[in-house]
């Protein structure tokens, strides 16, 4: 935890050291809110803490996450979010400024969300075995779906690590792994190194849209398997069909809660009428990175429930 106290002025890091230090492997989350009291989330639970941040030290706090460099920054604060050492994220909101319909800066900066990162190694291990084809050393193409906050991306990260390194139990050789890690979520690339261990074949190109990103690794990269979070749009459709027609295999994440709702998705029922999935997997609702229903295609084009 000291790696994310160090990033406020030191009044307010007595204050948390002291908040947090019983149940530090719980916490989730830091907010900040300018003239507003500071708010700790432990996994379901919320302590506020009575004391007020000032302008000052937001501004404080924001030259420390930017390591006393704004400007070099920018790109990533327009982005709405800075990764800091450790995989950790900052969101950041404030008054945008628009250039060509485009973010460029946030001016007047109101609020930090500090994200804790923690990976769950081994939180994929009940679920390779319906997305691993074995027969072919490689995965099948999976859509893995559930609202948000239920492990989507710990769950495709910990997928990106074993398929990427190998695994002994299923006798599967690693293979070359390809992530669009489009907000910096999935590896948590902190100066061009991964925070998180998404395995030793895989590559990683971060703050790039899908459409973009997944076109620069098939053509640069050779991935066998390409990995990316919350597709949704028209330009992921194309993208996603483009990276599977080149010969890869797709593991992806969407918004959703069920098929029947999936359906009701314009974009998500496009993508998933193509027939390219070869798994659709629901999260369960009550537990985070378990799965609820499986669906397979099989043999006639048809999801059919496992």
């Amino acid at each position: 935890m000291k790696n994310i106290i160090e990033y406020f002025p030191d009044k307010l890091q007595n204050i948390l050291f002291e908040k947090i230090k019983q149940d530090e492997d719980k916490l989730e989350e830091i907010r900040i809110r300018n003239q507003n009291y500071i708010i700790l989330k432990f996994n379901s639970e919320e302590i506020i803490i009575k004391y007020k941040v000032n302008s000052g030290e937001i501004m404080n706090i924001l030259q420390l996450i930017c390591e006393n460099s704004i400007y070099s920054y920018q790109k990533q604060i327009s982005s709405g979010f800075i990764t800091l050492q450790g995989g950790h994220r900052v969101g950041i909101v404030g008054s945008c400024v628009i250039e060509n319909n485009k973010i460029i800066n946030i001016n007047y900066i109101n609020s930090f969300n500090f994200r804790i990162a923690r990976q769950v190694i081994g939180c994929s291990n009940n679920l390779l075995k319906h997305i691993l084809d074995i027969e072919n050393n490689n995965i099948f193409n999976t859509l893995i779906i559930s609202p948000p906050g239920f492990g989507k991306t710990t769950l495709v990260r910990d997928i990106a690590r074993q398929v990427s390194n190998g695994i002994d139990i299923y006798k599967f050789n690693g293979i070359t792994v390809g992530i669009v890690d489009e907000r910096s979520e999935i590896a948590s690339l902190y100066k061009g190194v991964p925070q998180n261990d998404v395995g030793m074949r895989t590559d990683v190109i971060e703050n790039v849209s899908k459409a973009i990103g997944i076109k620069i690794l098939v053509r640069s990269m050779a991935p066998r398997v390409i990995i990316a979070d919350e597709v949704g749009i028209l330009d992921d459709i194309d993208a996603i069909n483009y990276a599977l027609c080149s010969g890869c295999k797709g593991l992806f994440t969407a918004h959703g809660s069920s098929l029947k709702e999936i359906y009701k998705n314009p974009i998500l029922k496009k993508l998933i009428d193509t027939h390219v999935f070869e798994r659709l997997i629901f999260l369960d609702k009550s537990q985070r990175c378990k799965a609820k229903e499986i669906y397979k295609l099989n043999s006639e084009n048809c999801y059919s429930f496992e």
